[in-house]
């Protein structure tokens, strides 16, 4: 119960802002803006204090061990796979188009409008 009435606490806080953003439309933008941007922190640090807000940090966390494990292609990998990519698919290209050509050249025939 306790989390749900965080999670409602936060809610309220956001719309509360975005509310005032609007409300206030004749004062200055930036300062709407940074009003926005400390009611998003005060509602994110509210949400992540119940147990699904400690769910998504663990996940986020795992996340970050899990890119630091990935190896990362060197730049001469990444072209040589690029070019090897954009070949094939001028290839795929030439032999569509070809096919292309040729049931369409067998459709004229078939219907007997030339060929």
């Amino acid at each position: 119960m306790a989390d749900k009435i965080k999670l409602i606490l936060a809610a309220l806080v956001l719309s509360a802002a975005i509310g005032a953003f609007y409300y206030y439309a004749d004062h200055s933008m930036l300062v709407r803006v940074l009003v926005i941007l400390v009611a998003l922190g005060i509602s994110t640090a509210i949400a992540l204090q119940t147990g699904s807000g400690q769910k998504v940090l663990g996940f986020v966390r795992e996340s970050q061990v899990e890119v630091r494990k990935v190896v990362w292609p060197t730049r001469k990998e990444t072209l040589q796979t690029t070019l090897v990519v954009m070949a094939v698919v001028v290839l795929v290209a030439i032999f569509l188009w070809l096919l292309d050509m040729l049931l369409l050249w067998a459709v004229r025939l078939l219907t007997g409008q030339g060929g």
